[in-house]
């Protein structure tokens, strides 16, 4: 019987971490819901402890998702244990995820810990766990820097309290693939109970190695690989999971190991990813990325057309890009935009159709094909779990090189209509300064980038910019063919945020601890 490799997704916990990639609850779960779409075997849903939102959002997917492991994250720590049970434990499969450090740097200047008080920290967190829950993985942090012999220990130790699976995480992708594979085929031969746990890898890309790293782990008995979609991560990210489950598709020669991954559900997911970020991932990004399927070279294009083996080692249909078949644009109804969406991997309830199909409606007024990308902005633009304090009405603006450009704003909050205008650099800064002088909530712009999600002159822009509010930041969105109408909203969408964050300090005047990174 063939063996299986299971993948645990840690894109709503470590790839969150990613700067600028923060998600309110809404959007993740719209993301978890696509993760089971693509029947990953694990969702690792937050890290419960760091923060109300944390928890609420692993209790939220772990309510909702049944077909998957849910797992939350927990130091070793009862506390963090207590709380990361509370999250995860309506899941119909929880998994309590602990971790300690086991390299000597971390106990010497992370933990200030001797070898053996980590040791009975790892034991006793296990040991508490297991009692909580079945299912129990135990992580040692920076086991690529760790003494071999100490990380068997330390292994032995926590299989013997219960864990049910082992993972090997290169915490900061200091690993090279011949030495990371003869760690693990180490730790398989010096761990007296290691076939009593699922043995897992947890692998960084700081040096661009993660996915091989993560290969050949699984050459050597892993099991289980831990990545995100996309790649994103702490620093410069994750081992991929498109690319990691398509090697072991397309060379299952090699390998011969099952993976239980839908390929066909990849590339919604990376898009889906993309745009609730905005980390847009690269044109020459294997699997996913625009380039990844294009021949530009004659003597590419002419392999291609006689036989694409040629140059493909994989198709598009694989992963799930494929031609549109419905063509959308001002005249399609609304049983057509549903099955759109369908096949784009949205179930859309009959409300956030009647959302969609009203900003799809005035993009379609203003292009003359409404793309895929069109469709999945105008979804993921209508979908906001923040309330809306202040909703935009209109804006106006002017500019040029020879006249100072102006721009007037009307907003509405609680039924009432404010208006004002102002001067700026550009119209988008006058349009800006305006919204300012209405709200009295002024920020300061740390980050504003633009991006064209579809093709054409008419093309839809995407604004992402992160406004500081002194204390605190927040990341603003928003998409449309006008980019100071987008700019507008996506400011708006910033200072609707910190509206919310400030309403729910009033609430809780509790502070956050500190979070870790496995």
């Amino acid at each position: 019987m063939t063996e299986r490799v299971y993948v645990f997704d840690t894109t709503l916990r470590d790839g969150e971490q990613s700067p600028g990639a923060s998600m309110n609850i809404e959007e993740k779960l719209l993301l978890a819901r696509q993760l089971e779409k693509l029947r990953v075997d694990v969702i690792e849903g937050g890290f419960p402890i760091s923060s109300d939102g944390d928890f609420e959002s692993v209790k939220r997917i772990a309510e909702e998702i049944r077909t998957v492991s849910i797992a939350g994250l927990a130091r070793a720590a009862k506390i963090d244990i207590d709380r990361c049970w509370d999250a995860v434990k309506p899941a119909a499969k929880p998994r309590i995820h602990t971790f300690i450090a086991t390299s000597d740097i971390h106990l010497k200047y992370k933990l200030k810990k001797s070898r053996e008080a980590v040791l009975e920290d790892a034991r006793q967190a296990v040991r508490y766990a297991k009692s909580l829950c079945q299912d129990v993985e135990f992580s040692a942090e920076d086991a690529a820097r760790s003494d071999l012999d100490y990380l068997c220990r330390v292994i032995e130790a926590v299989i013997e309290e219960g864990a049910t699976v082992i993972n090997v995480p290169d915490t900061v992708g200091y690993a090279i693939p011949s030495e990371f594979g003869e760690s693990i085929r180490y730790i398989r031969t010096h761990v007296p109970n290691i076939g009593k746990a699922v043995l897992s890898v947890h692998c960084h890309n700081d040096l661009g190695l993660a996915v091989a790293n993560s290969l050949i782990a699984v050459q050597n008995g892993v099991r289980q690989v831990e990545c995100t979609i996309n790649g994103i991560g702490e620093r410069a990210g994750n081992a991929s999971l498109e690319e990691i489950v398509m090697a072991l598709h397309t060379r299952k020669d090699l390998f011969d190991l099952e993976c239980g991954v839908n390929t066909r559900e990849i590339y919604p997911a990376s898009g889906l990813l993309t745009n609730l970020t905005g980390l847009v991932v690269q044109a020459n990004k294997a699997i996913v990325g625009r380039n990844a399927f294009a021949h530009e070279a004659g003597i590419h294009q002419d392999g291609v057309i006689k036989e694409k083996l040629t140059y493909e080692i994989m198709t598009p249909e694989t992963v799930g890009i494929k031609d549109s078949k419905l063509i959308m644009g001002k005249h399609s109804g609304r049983h057509a935009l549903k099955r759109k969406y369908e096949e784009l991997g949205f179930d859309l309830s009959q409300a956030a159709l009647e959302k969609a199909y009203v900003l799809f409606k005035k993009v379609a007024d203003r292009k003359k094909e409404v793309f895929d990308e069109d469709l999945i902005v105008i979804v993921r633009d209508g979908l906001r779990i923040f309330p809306e304090a202040y909703r935009l009405k209109y804006v106006q603006s002017s500019g040029g090189n020879q006249i100072i450009a102006t721009a007037a704003v009307m907003l509405e909050k609680e039924g009432e209509l404010m208006r004002d205008s102002a001067v700026g650099d550009g119209p988008v800064d006058a349009a800006l300064r305006a919204i300012d002088r209405i709200t009295g909530m002024p920020g300061r712009l740390m980050d504003f980038s633009v991006r064209s999600v579809t093709r054409g002159t008419d093309a839809v822009g995407e604004v992402f910019m992160k406004v500081d509010f002194g204390n605190v930041s927040f990341i603003g969105k928003a998409a449309s063919t006008d980019i100071v109408d987008a700019s507008t909203r996506a400011y708006l969408n910033a200072i609707n945020k910190m509206v919310h964050y400030q309403m729910a300090v009033a609430e809780h005047k509790e502070g956050q601890l500190g979070t870790e990174v496995v």
